[in-house]
């Protein structure tokens, strides 16, 4: 059987192909009956030059092309061109056909984006909303400091004006309080009774501390059996701390973040995570594949 197939030539990671009949049992770099085109796609050129002729009469004598061939001349419109003159058509209407068909394959190879180009301009996309929303934040968070530093700095002046204005009002009562000691001057006549008085009082205070220490003991014992328990409230208040600081949503990472979060971690450790706010696409499709797997 006669084949249509490329033949490997050129040098050393610079192979250059030729496109050649021969018969289907003869080695790849064997005898050929005849070369009906060239494929270059390594070289700067880059290249498809085809014999339409030769490869049409071969086509039409029963030639089989391989896979690869196939897909050049279906790609360089051997096949359509073809196919117009099996149902014909007239060679203007072939021309007029092949000229609409290039020209459409063209604009589509131009105009035709990759799925994974798409996907990283989306990424950027939500990547750059959301650091812009982060950025909205910070500057509402900064305005609102300085609204509360102003707030202080208001507040610490009202309180020194208070704070001398006290000051002003007791050195105005001090010649008041000279009066008083003037006018008790005279009473220290009296300090025998007063000494006595005071004799008396030093002999109650003395009966009153014996009494109060074993109140006391009472109370240090009390306030370290109290101490352990007060231990484990603390503790036991800080536990829901650590879990609310763990907690996080998908709104406080970017998009490639919370995607890899989604990935890493368990369907039942994910409740919770994606928030009713979450509007990038890419997190909500990596949570739903996320669901469908589990």
């Amino acid at each position: 059987m006669i084949r249509i197939r490329l033949q490997k030539k050129g040098r050393k990671k610079r192979p250059i192909f030729h496109i050649v009949v021969a018969d289907s049992k003869v080695a790849r770099d064997g005898r050929i009956i005849e070369q009906v085109g060239r494929y270059d796609n390594v070289t700067e050129k880059k290249e498809v030059v085809l014999n339409e002729d030769r490869i049409l009469y071969w086509l039409d004598t029963g030639a089989q092309p391989s896979d690869t061939v196939r897909k050049i001349l279906r790609n360089e419109g051997v096949l359509y061109k073809r196919h117009l003159m099996m149902w014909g058509k007239s060679e203007e209407e072939i021309e007029t056909a092949l000229a609409e068909w290039k020209s459409y394959r063209d604009s589509k190879g131009d105009d035709s984006d990759s799925r994974k180009d798409k996907h990283k301009d989306v990424l950027a996309a939500e990547e750059k909303e959301f650091k812009d929303q982060i950025q909205k934040k910070a500057a509402k968070a900064a305005v609102e400091l300085e609204t509360e530093s102003s707030d202080e700095e208001t507040a610490t002046a009202e309180t020194e004006e208070a704070e001398e204005a006290t000051t002003e009002e007791t050195t105005d009562e001090t010649p008041a309080e000279e009066e008083v000691v003037e006018e008790t001057a005279p009473e220290a006549e009296e300090e025998p009774e007063v000494e006595a008085k005071e004799a008396a009082e030093e002999v109650e205070e003395n009966v009153a501390e014996a009494t109060e220490e074993p109140a006391t003991e009472e109370a240090t014992v009390e306030e370290t059996e109290d101490a352990p328990a007060e231990e484990e409230k603390e503790e036991v208040a800080e536990e829901p701390k650590a879990e609310a600081s763990s907690s996080q949503t998908s709104d406080d990472m970017t998009a490639k973040e919370a995607i890899d979060h989604i990935r890493d971690t368990d369907l039942d450790a994910l409740k919770g995570f994606i928030s009713d706010d979450e509007s990038r696409k890419t997190v909500i499709a990596a949570w739903e594949s996320k669901q469908s797997e589990g």
